[in-house]
């Protein structure tokens, strides 16, 4: 392989990876929250959550609507130009609202969104997951 072969090998590499690590770094302006790109956050009754995996619960009565914000981690683009998604919130069995609520089409069809303190579980949720 000639020398003007392997340097455009290379700069093709470079080309591809660059918009990889562009996609999966943190922005340094701004901080908090929307540092991360673009986490999983509902929005219900003054509160932010996200979300949680593996953890069983059941869902019951429905309390309203949630809205999901849109995901702007490309910058540029002013909060009201965008509207979020708006989806509803059920209570969660044995949960406050306050600590969690239940997202989703039907009571059947939900996923679990946990309030934080920091980073911090709620006690409740974090019995949930450490249940056998």
């Amino acid at each position: 392989m000639s020398r003007s072969e392997r340097i455009t090998r290379m700069l093709l590499v470079a080309a591809m990876v660059m918009p990889a690590v562009a996609c999966t770094s943190e922005s340094s302006s701004g901080g908090g929250e929307q540092s991360a790109s673009c986490a999983y956050q509902v929005l219900y009754q003054d509160r932010t959550y996200r979300d949680v995996a593996n953890v069983e619960f059941t869902a019951g009565e429905k309390l309203g609507p949630a809205t999901i914000p849109p995901c702007d981690d490309t910058g540029g683009q002013d909060e009201g130009e965008q509207a979020g998604e708006t989806t509803t919130a059920y209570r969660v069995d044995g949960i406050s609202p306050e600590a969690a609520v239940a997202i989703g089409d039907s009571p059947d069809d939900t996923m679990l969104v946990t309030a934080y303190s920091g980073n911090e579980l709620p006690s409740e949720i974090q019995k949930l997951i450490d249940e056998p």
